[in-house]
């Protein structure tokens, strides 16, 4: 079979060459890097969107090209997997330039398998996803059973749960039955038992619906997919307990020495990496460390024939446990080797659990809480096991989270802690048996005897199969060859980088640490003039950013080769400067013997950008041909990304007067606030003073017309009692009844109480007033003071004695202070808030403490005024005896929306309101001085004209 894939490949290729398509026979590490960089140059800016909206190829050349390339990519994969990536990257140019087809559908989505291989699976996912949208712009059964099929086994499994990636699976499988091709029937059911064998769904299901598709595909002769399909029944009827052989699949149709040997010898190494994962994990199930090693290590053998599949993170976990469970039996040189394995392994896993982790974080914990009992962090141990068991039991691994339990039990049991062994042991044993996995069950027992009781009263107990678990799977990818190159990694840091001076000393050291240079710099070209703009060297491997210097006041670079390349706008290698006319003429060369030069042009659009410069003193021919062409392709992606920079410079520079247009917006939108807040304020209690006033005043002017009356009356009185010395007894009686002297004594004293209070009520309604005075467009001459009595007069309420405090004492210094020109109204507000604030801060202050303890310290209230030493401003200063603030809290007090107080109680806006209104709307200042536990004081800093 072997043999006639790579036959099928060929004879592809030669139909390619017919249309002047050609790709190398066996193509390099080298090969794959250069194309993948042109790819993502063609790509350039373009998103997502624009490649959806590119117009429809109408070149029928280029429609047959696109369809046979689409033609070998399945079978590329299996025999030559380097050259996948070569036809996959051919494919997204051809759309890019001439247009999307059906087959763009299969282009992108293996470009998104490829980018999720080197790590960008954001955006292979993207990929993905336009791959299915352009399915309904070119609806096609036949191509959607291609794409469905990469999409749920190298991209969807890597971001979304394995249950979603099913229902793709399905429909694949029935859009490949509907158009016969049975090859793409075979791989989706392939895809499709694999997940339900690993989601964690009852085994018993699972074997039943794997032996219904093995029909299918032994009567569809679908022999690949037949033996696969085999290999997930046999390992469910092993684990199930119904195989008499307990890690080996063996029967008398089935032999897997057999299968693998001849796997191997027809290079089908997809076959031998599906047998090897099902070996690896039986084995350490069964406690066959040793052999589940071995498994896994011929499985990596062959890992490039299945990368990016789910079978590749299944390989590492169980890798990773078998040597860690081995690693005990070990000597040194072992122990090392396989911590140095562990790592690795444990890096790919902690990278898939940052894009999925519901499906890889509690892998990954359970391999680091083995690693952690194997090198005697107990403490440690004991939080990732949980941590592991409560990841696999949220996500549906039933199987998974069994094996936690198991494991934590066995560590426990180590440790002498028998009853917290026994509880979790318990536990894992009665997740195999909602498994299903009887075999394991009854090993589980075997080991662990005070089981076999409980596996008697619950051997033949019926499995939930009600319960429906999900999960997904990320793994390696296609792209996992490129690990290995350098550039690679070389030109993601580039193009991740948009600041320009952090650009520039990334090049630099990058071109440093790989390209053998001892000296590089860096010419960019303004306004047709190069200026040196970083250099470094390979002392330290340190860039050095400059502020732009002319090129042509330089004596540090040779003029004439970088003069060469600025004029022909061409690369330049020199071997061996010192004798390669007319360069050895040049006098940096001659002085310092320059030895190997090369001088690459950065070129963006057709036009030149600037200047790479890389020397070494040292060696001849340093810059080999190879690196050189790397290092070509390096700084194509360098141009981009200088571009890149540079606009990203220009957007900050209109971000930042939009901060500043914002910042304005903002104080536009406090002044609306206040003058909204004042207005509001302002008429509202003008109108309540008014309604005050009318009736203050009708009661006010009749209380004196009635204290006039009144004396006439108890003149007349008295006149009468002096007339008549002996009034009847009726008389007499009535004015015993009625107290007649004491309310002709008190009466007056009555009205004048009520005159008192009445001239009060018009205090206060004068106070109001002045509080809230409208202020005119002009400032006008005003009393500070007054501002300040008003504010407290309307303050007195919260200023009084309550159950909690005894009265807030007001300290008034009020200095000889002239009239200010002001906006009192909003002076008033700054006054309010202040004063609001302090009673505030008494009362957080005085929370848990004694009424005895305030009173023998009461709170105190200080205002002082005074004129400002330089006679320009008055000074008021109003200072409290309360808690103070920390200095976190202060520096952040005139912060906009920024609040100490509950929610509810505070909008963050007061004092920033206030200190707007003091230092913009007045020119004046407002600080704030505070102590913490020893009180706080602000200053208010007014100009008197």
């Amino acid at each position: 079979m072997g043999c006639s894939l790579s036959e099928a490949v060929n004879t592809g290729l030669e139909v390619l060459k017919l249309l002047g398509i050609y790709f190398p026979q066996n193509p390099k590490l080298l090969n794959i890097l250069v194309e993948l960089i042109n790819t993502k140059l063609r790509l350039g800016l373009k998103g997502i969107e624009d490649l959806a909206n590119l117009p429809e190829m109408t070149d029928s050349k280029k429609q047959a090209t696109m369809r046979i390339l689409s033609g070998i990519l399945g079978t590329a994969m299996a025999v030559k997997p380097r050259l996948l990536p070569l036809l996959v990257f051919m494919m997204v140019k051809l759309s890019i330039k001439y247009g999307n087809s059906p087959y763009a559908s299969v282009a992108y989505v293996f470009y998104g398998a490829i980018l999720c291989g080197i790590g960008d699976i954001s955006l292979g996912y993207q990929f993905g996803q336009l791959a299915i949208r352009l399915l309904d712009r070119f609806p096609s059964d036949s191509i959607k059973s291609r794409v469905y099929l990469i999409l749920t086994c190298s991209i969807q499994h890597r971001k979304v749960d394995i249950k979603l990636a099913l229902s793709y699976m399905m429909e694949g499988f029935k859009a490949a039955i509907e158009t016969g091709d049975l090859p793409y029937v075979g791989y989706s059911v392939n895809g499709y038992c694999t997940y339900k064998l690993w989601m964690g769904e009852p085994l018993e299901l699972v074997e039943e619906e794997i032996s219904k598709y093995l029909k299918l595909m032994q009567k569809l002769k679908q022999e690949g997919s037949s033996q696969c399909i085999s290999i997930l029944r046999y390992t469910a009827i092993i684990l199930r307990g119904q195989s008499v052989e307990s890690c080996n699949l063996v029967d008398k149709k089935f032999n897997e020495d057999q299968i693998v040997t001849a796997a191997i010898e027809t290079k089908n190494f997809f076959l031998v990496c599906f047998i090897c994962n099902a070996k690896s994990m039986i084995n350490f199930f069964f406690g066959n460390y040793a052999q589940a090693s071995e498994n896994s290590r011929l499985f990596e053998k062959y890992e490039e024939s299945v990368s990016g599949f789910y079978l590749v993170s299944l390989n590492n976990f169980y890798y990773s446990l078998s040597l860690l469970a081995l690693y005990s039996q070990s000597d040194k040189e072992g122990q090392k080797q396989y911590l140095n394995k562990l790592v690795q392994n444990q890096n790919k896993m902690k990278k898939w659990a940052v894009d999925a982790p519901m499906n890889y974080q509690h892998k990954y914990d359970l391999v680091a809480a083995e690693k952690a009992r194997v090198l005697g962090y107990d403490t440690q141990a004991m939080d990732l096991y949980d941590r592991a068991i409560a990841g696999a039991a949220k996500n549906g691994y039933i199987q998974e989270e069994a094996l936690a339990y198991e494991l934590a039990g066995e560590f426990y049991q180590f440790l002498g802690k028998q009853i917290i062994s026994q509880a979790y042991l318990t536990k894992a044993y009665y997740g195999y048996i909602r498994w299903g996995a009887l075999a394991k069950v009854k090993h589980l027992e075997s080991r662990h005897p005070f089981l076999v009781a409980q596996t008697r009263a619950t051997e033949t107990r019926p499995i939930d199969v009600t319960r429906t678990n999900t999960g997904s799977t990320t793994s390696n990818s296609l792209g996992d060859f490129l690990d290995v190159a350098t550039f690679i990694k070389s030109s993601q840091a580039i193009n991740s980088e948009i600041v320009l001076d952090n650009l520039l000393t990334k090049l630099i050291t990058i071109i440093l640490e790989n390209a053998a240079a001892q000296k590089v710099a860096l010419l960019l070209l303004k306004d047709n003039k190069l200026y040196i703009e970083a250099v470094g060297n390979s002392t330290d491997t340190q860039a050095t950013v400059l502020r732009s210097i002319p090129f042509e006041n330089s004596q540090d670079l040779p003029v004439s080769a970088i003069n060469y390349v600025f004029r022909t706008q061409k690369p330049l290698v020199l071997d061996d400067a010192t004798v390669t006319a007319p360069f050895n003429a040049d006098a940096y060369i001659r002085e310092f013997e320059i030895k190997s030069i090369l001088c690459l042009p950065v070129i963006y659009q057709s036009q030149l950008q600037g200047i790479i410069y890389l020397e070494n003193k040292l060696a001849a021919a340093a810059f080999t041909a190879d690196r050189v062409e790397v290092l070509k392709v390096l700084v194509s992606q360098v141009a981009i990304a200088i571009e890149n920079a540079r606009l990203y410079a220009r957007e900050q520079e209109k971000s930042q007067q939009l901060e500043k247009s914002f910042a304005e917006l903002q104080q536009a939108q406090l002044q609306l606030i206040q003058g909204e807040k004042m207005s509001s304020l302002g008429n509202l209690v003008a109108g309540v003073a008014h309604e005050i006033n009318n009736p203050v005043g009708f009661i006010s002017g009749n209380i004196t017309e009635a204290t006039a009356a009144v004396g006439d009356l108890i003149s007349h009185l008295r006149l009468y009692q002096e007339e008549v010395l002996d009034p009847s007894s009726k008389i007499a009686q009535d004015a015993e009844d009625i107290d007649l002297e004491y309310l002709i004594e008190d009466l007056p004293k009555m009205l004048g109480s009520m005159k008192v209070g009445c001239d009060r009520i018009r205090n206060i309604s004068t106070s109001l007033r002045t509080f809230s005075r409208g202020d005119t467009r002009q400032k006008v001459s005003a009393d500070i003071h007054e501002g300040i009595d008003s504010t407290l007069m309307i303050l007195q309420h919260r200023l009084k004695a309550n159950p909690g405090r005894p009265l807030i004492q007001v300290v008034k210094e009020y200095g000889n202070i002239p009239k200010v020109k002001c906006y009192l109204g909003q002076l008033n507000q700054v006054f309010m808030n202040l004063l609001a604030n302090a009673i505030d801060c008494f009362d957080e202050f005085n929370r848990g403490r004694s009424y005895a303890s305030v009173e023998a310290v009461p709170n105190t209230i200080a205002i002082i005024t005074h004129v400002s030493p330089d006679n320009n401003s008055v000074v008021i200063r109003i200072k409290d005896n309360g808690g103070g603030m920390s200095p976190d809290v202060r520096a952040k007090i005139f912060d906009h929306l920024f609040t100490t107080k509950g929610v509810g109680k505070g909008t963050g806006l007061g004092l920033s309101i206030s200190r707007q209104i003091v230092e913009e709307t007045h020119g004046g200042k407002l600080t704030c001085e505070s102590v913490l536990g020893a009180g706080t004081e602000f200053a208010i800093e007014v100009p008197i004209d």
